[in-house]
């Protein structure tokens, strides 16, 4: 005997999908009701189309925004991904306005964001790659250094940046990091954790009167890699000022002249820079290197501020070097979100 199939039925008739689909027709019917014979949609609206073209061109022209007034173009090439959030915005109140020119303008800012990153939104991690890195800015004020400790080498990373380090904490992890990583040197405020040997360590100047940023040579496996770590300046909003940053600009000049002068070919930087790839103020820097979110990453990769991540500005940069994986670490005791990356160097040499 022939077996029967049913189909579940719904409070409204046919299947849970078919109830969906459904409920969506209805929805729109009541969003564009009364749409039809009424010449008004074209008219109303014109506020909604502007502001969705004024935010296109931003979007678009984002580097011809002046840095003279507040560090304004800095400011918003910072959070610039986020620009997407008023089109979703501007499309509802073009629903509810019942405006078609507003709906129509619309499709312009939703072009432009995903132009500039809507490659961001695909996973691009692969496996593989033969040496993991990962930086963090552990956060001079960080209640439980041992615990952050513990958590970033629990990443299984083969080399690890430490950024923000304290006279009375480096001992502390020091100690926690002992037994993973026999390889260490600290710079200032800046150091790093290998478990191959390190040769090459010194302070390199970033122009700001004490060490923030160094450099050394890792004998990998698959042969030796040049490796930064670097604290740049914080950037400061200040009602008076805007955006200022020029200590930072400077710092990122002096930083990038450092690694372009470098002579082993495979280059990695880690740090916390206090700027994203799109902020013009890192040129020096980003011109000649790969992020490797952006490369081999899924999503944005925000790391600061940890509670609510908004932005990256803690980077993994590389150059002569292929990226694989790239992501976010769980949250510390920091301020900041440790980021992680796996690189292949057998392939770059």
């Amino acid at each position: 005997m022939a077996q029967q199939a049913y189909v579940t039925e719904t409070a409204e008739g046919g299947s849970g999908p078919e109830r969906r689909r459904v409920r969506f027709r209805r929805l729109l019917e009541r969003l564009v009701s009364g749409w039809r014979g009424d010449r008004g949609i074209w008219r109303r609206g014109a506020v909604l189309a502007a502001l969705a073209v004024l935010i296109a061109l931003v979007m678009l022209l984002h580097a011809q925004i002046p840095n003279a007034i507040g560090n304004l173009g800095s400011l918003i090439e910072t959070f610039l991904p986020w620009l997407g959030v008023f089109v979703p915005v501007l499309l509802l109140l073009g629903l509810l306005r019942k405006s078609a020119t507003a709906l129509i303008a619309v499709l312009l800012p939703a072009a432009v964001w995903l132009n500039l990153f809507g490659g961001l939104i695909s996973d691009k991690s692969a496996t593989g790659g033969d040496l993991t890195v990962a930086t963090h800015n552990v956060n001079a004020d960080n209640p439980d250094p041992s615990g952050t400790a513990r958590a970033v080498a629990a990443s299984g990373a083969d080399v690890v940046a430490l950024e923000e380090l304290t006279t009375s904490a480096v001992p502390v992890y020091e100690k926690a990091l002992a037994s993973t990583y026999k390889h260490h040197a600290v710079e200032g405020t800046v150091g790093l954790w290998s478990k191959y040997p390190l040769t090459g360590v010194k302070a390199v100047d970033i122009k700001l009167g004490w060490t923030r940023a160094m450099r050394a040579t890792v004998a990998a496996p698959d042969g030796p890699v040049a490796v930064y770590v670097a604290h740049l300046p914080s950037v400061r909003v200040k009602m008076e000022a805007g955006f200022t940053a020029r200590q930072r600009d400077k710092s990122a000049d002096a930083l990038g002249e450092a690694i372009a002068d470098e002579k082993l070919p495979r280059k990695i930087l880690l740090g916390d820079l206090n700027g994203t790839m799109n902020d013009r103020a890192l040129n020096a820097v980003t011109s000649q290197m790969r992020s490797t979110q952006g490369a081999a990453g899924s999503g944005f990769g925000f790391s600061w501020p940890a509670s609510f991540p908004m932005a990256r500005i803690d980077q993994i940069m590389v150059q002569g070097v292929e990226p694989v994986s790239s992501w976010t670490l769980p949250e510390t005791g920091s301020d900041h979100l440790p980021v992680a990356a796996r690189v292949n160097l057998a392939t770059s040499s």
